[in-house]
């Protein structure tokens, strides 16, 4: 026997759908403004080093609010919470696009991440309590559309927009969705009587002051870290000095209280805090793919932000179709063994990647990311089974929470860590090919007197051809030295879907056929 669900006049099903709308729009934002950076800088009359504020301040706010979620909820009740950020969210939105000066956009951004970082979180523990046990499997399945979706889209729909109308309307069309999704949670949603708000009773100052001021630091450390030339600034190794003692403290403080703001005692559940670790390089290689396929694209093929944008779509549009597979499938085979399935196609995926060329094409991009993100759906279903499937309903709000960080985290890391992989690698790729470079290879004569009569033929004097074979040579060396570091941050990638398809192996078994006990059911 299941136990109950959480009591509601509406079909889980349509309450899930409500409830995805409204994360959907906010993890979206997280990648749509990476392509419109330039116009808004040209707008509003900012640097492109200064525009990119607008996607740190969002990540900023966005992180400190994430894992303290759980408790907000808490506080204020689960679905006034929810409804709350839905509302808070929707008017940074409207005021963003609003904006006429990059302060004023940044501020508003600080905002919507705020005010953002509550929905996916919640939005899970909802779904937990809506369905029986025996029913998330599929139920995941929504979320794992909202939560791998909506990055790759984000990219695509950004850039047809600034594109076609202008980056203001990529902030004004969260208006109508999210005031269709505050009215819809308004009417659908209820809170079962663990989710009700419990008030002020008592308030941990000292860790909610330690998280937020150590993962805000983390994330300027993460989002500037390349820019500012890492540790070799001053900024950014004061911000991690920062960061790594505050975080440090809060562990060790929380770890010591009886009700703290984020109760990290869930993570010593083998079940939970292996799947956190499993979720953490789930992002880290679906944030960082996805930000690095389209930077590929654009600066060593020339694609505009629209067509780089559609080299993700398709993928997209696979991960839809086979999440509902992989649904269905986490109630016949046991977690631990989709999870080495989908880590091992994501590794395959990886590992094509590198087989990239200068002469490689769209169609060719296109078929690579399917492969990539084909494992995915096998990945996010079962791995989001497992977690809550030894977590008592009371504390469904402060795991999602923690597992909701643990995937934005893993993303952050990613791009941060691929990012600068890929500048270091372009580095190491360009001194080995101007190494090997010689004029005495009969490849380097070949292409060098080729270029060279060419360039004579079209009436240019010897300097000149001389300079042209030279230049033309040395631009296709840097060409190729960046490609093959894209494919080095591919490979590493690869190496880290193939060690965790061997970890996920040793994770907790679940038995998908037994039928559970009533009363164990109920802890569910």
């Amino acid at each position: 026997m299941s136990a109950p669900a959480a009591s509601s006049a509406y079909n889980p099903w349509a309450v899930a759908i409500v409830v995805s709308l409204a994360a959907f729009m906010e993890v979206l934002d997280t990648t749509i403004t990476n392509v419109s950076l330039s116009h808004i800088a040209g707008t509003l009359g900012a640097s492109q080093d200064e525009s990119t504020w607008v996607i740190t301040s969002y990540l900023v706010a966005n992180g400190i609010v994430l894992p303290l979620s759980g408790w907000l909820s808490g506080v204020f009740g689960r679905k006034r919470f929810f409804m709350l950020c839905i509302g808070a969210f929707t008017a940074a939105s409207f005021a963003c696009g609003m904006s006429n000066s990059l302060s004023m956009l940044i501020f508003f951004r600080l905002l919507q991440g705020f005010a953002g970082g509550g929905l996916q979180p919640i939005q899970q523990a909802i779904i937990i309590d809506a369905f029986p046990p025996e029913k998330r499997g599929l139920a995941f399945g929504i979320t794992g559309i909202t939560m791998i979706v909506a990055p790759i889209l984000g990219p695509t729909l950004g850039g047809y927009i600034t594109d076609n109308f202008s980056w203001e309307w990529i902030f004004f069309m969260n208006v109508p969705v999210g005031m269709l999704a505050f009215w819809l949670v308004g009417k659908m949603v209820e809170d079962p009587p663990h989710a009700k708000a419990k008030g002020l009773i008592s308030i941990d100052y000292i860790g909610l002051g330690l998280v937020a001021l150590g993962l805000a630091a983390l994330q300027v450390v993460l989002d500037k870290g390349q820019q500012e030339d890492w540790f070799d600034s001053q900024f950014i190794t004061i911000f991690a000095v920062i960061s790594g003692i505050s975080l440090i403290a809060a562990v060790i403080w929380m770890l010591r209280q009886k009700d703290p703001v984020i109760d990290l005692r869930l993570l010593a559940k083998p079940s939970f805090g292996l799947a956190c670790m499993m979720m953490f390089f789930t992002g880290f290689c679906l944030y960082g793919g996805s930000t690095l396929l389209p930077i590929l694209v654009q600066s060593q093929y020339g694609y505009d932000a629209t067509l780089a944008g559609l080299v993700l779509s398709p993928g997209g549009f696979a991960v839809v179709l086979f999440m509902p597979i992989a649904g269905r499938l986490v109630n016949y085979v046991p977690a631990r063994y989709l999870i080495a399935i989908g880590m091992t196609a994501c590794t395959y995926g990886m590992w094509s990647t590198m087989h990239i060329s200068p002469q490689t094409n769209y169609g060719a991009f296109v078929v690579m990311r399917i492969t990539q993100v084909l494992g995915f759906p096998f990945l996010f279903v079962p791995i989001s089974t497992l977690a809550f499937m030894q977590i008592p309903k009371e504390k469904s709000s402060n795991a999602s929470a923690i597992y909701a960080m643990a995937r934005n985290l893993g993303g952050s890391i990613g791009i941060a860590v691929l990012t600068s992989y890929v500048s270091r690698h372009q580095q190491i790729r360009e001194a080995y090919l101007t190494h090997n470079l010689l004029p005495s290879s009969a490849v380097y004569r070949n292409a060098y007197s080729q270029i060279l009569h060419a360039a004579l033929a079209h009436g240019s004097n010897l300097a000149a051809a001389t300079h042209t074979a030279t230049a033309t040579l040395y631009r296709s060396l840097l060409h190729q030295a960046g490609i093959l570091a894209f494919s080095d941050a591919f490979l590493l990638m690869a190496s880290i879907t193939g060690t965790m398809a061997l970890i996920a192996l040793f994770m907790p078994y679940n038995n998908p056929h037994a039928r559970k006990p009533a009363a164990a059911e109920a802890l569910h």
